[in-house]
């Protein structure tokens, strides 16, 4: 069948569409058949993959980073619905690329073809907030605060900007009071951040969630109440930490396995699905674990058994 690729140019801070005759070649040696596609404008992707399904092309390829890799999958949502869903490749030519880091796959774009060309496909989990799907992460207080500040950071880039907005969001220390509440438990009170996890890692050097599985039919969260700007950059570096020493054994951190998450918050926060401000302000939100929806072409010897 033919794929469909979806390319966003101004991924890998703009240098995607530099790499497009590299893209192309590595397609052609691995013997991919396939139609290519360019991204406009934000959000063009949901509209280029769901038209793509419609039109029966298979598999679908995101090229680009992360805020791509989301945006194509909702498109693919929103044709196929419920049932149904078609292999989806990656050829990562983003920044961070972090869902492809934390699914073992490597970062060159001929290994990456050579993946999408075998077809080999492991069941992935996904996660849902508010009807908009999410393959990495999302999340919202601080983090999602950090994250608007990072897309008005138009001077920085890479992980210079990323540790930048971070910085700056501490330094204003945003504070929400939520009421939480889970398969089997809740929470109400102050929160500093809750971030919710389909994989561990996020923003290139961060775990936010650091237990969290793409393939164990849980969408795990972490929730905490840190109150000072000191004790917040104190424990900054433990984020970086992907085990042993992560901010999650802070006394004021809890991180919770879960299947869904239900969030009310007393004031308005950003939320984040992979990266991309879905909302600046928003305060119900209801999250959900959708247990091996995405058949995700990750490559020999990882396929389902």
């Amino acid at each position: 069948m033919t794929a469909k690729v979806i390319l966003n140019p101004y991924s890998g801070r703009g240098n995607a569409l530099k790499r497009l005759d590299e893209m192309k070649a590595a397609l052609a040696a691995a013997g991919v058949v396939y139609e290519l596609a360019l991204t406009e404008r934000p959000n063009h992707a949901i509209e280029l993959a769901r038209q793509a399904v419609e039109q029966g092309y298979s598999p679908m390829v995101a090229a680009g980073g992360d805020g791509l890799l989301n945006e194509v999958i909702n498109g693919v949502a929103m044709a196929a619905g419920e049932d149904g869903w078609p292999p989806f490749g990656v050829l990562p030519l983003g920044t961070a690329n972090d869902l492809v880091a934390n699914l073992g796959m490597s970062t060159s774009l001929t290994e990456a073809a050579q993946v999408i060309a075998r077809g080999e496909v492991r069941r992935m989990d996904v996660g849902r907030v508010n009807g908009r799907i999410f393959l990495n992460n999302a999340g919202l207080g601080l983090e999602s605060y950090i994250s608007v500040i990072q897309n008005r950071l138009t001077w920085a880039k890479g992980i210079v900007r990323y540790l930048t907005a971070t910085l700056m969001g501490i330094a204003q220390n945003p504070q929400w009071c939520m009421h939480l509440q889970w398969d089997d438990g809740e929470y109400n009170g102050p929160v500093t951040l809750v971030s919710i996890g389909n994989a561990p890692r996020t923003g290139g050097i961060f775990y936010t969630v650091p237990h969290a599985d793409p393939f164990d039919g849980k969408l795990t969260f972490v929730y905490g109440h840190i109150a000072t700007r000191l004790e917040i950059l104190r424990t900054l570096p433990r984020t970086m930490k992907p085990d042993v020493g992560s901010y999650v054994e802070h006394p004021a951190v809890h991180e919770v396995h879960a299947t869904w998450l239900k969030v009310r918050a007393e004031s308005p926060t950003p939320m984040h699905a992979d990266g991309e401000i879905v909302s600046e302000a928003v305060q119900e939100l209801f999250y959900q674990v959708l247990p091996r929806k995405l058949p995700v072409l990750i490559g020999k010897g990882m396929r389902d058994e």
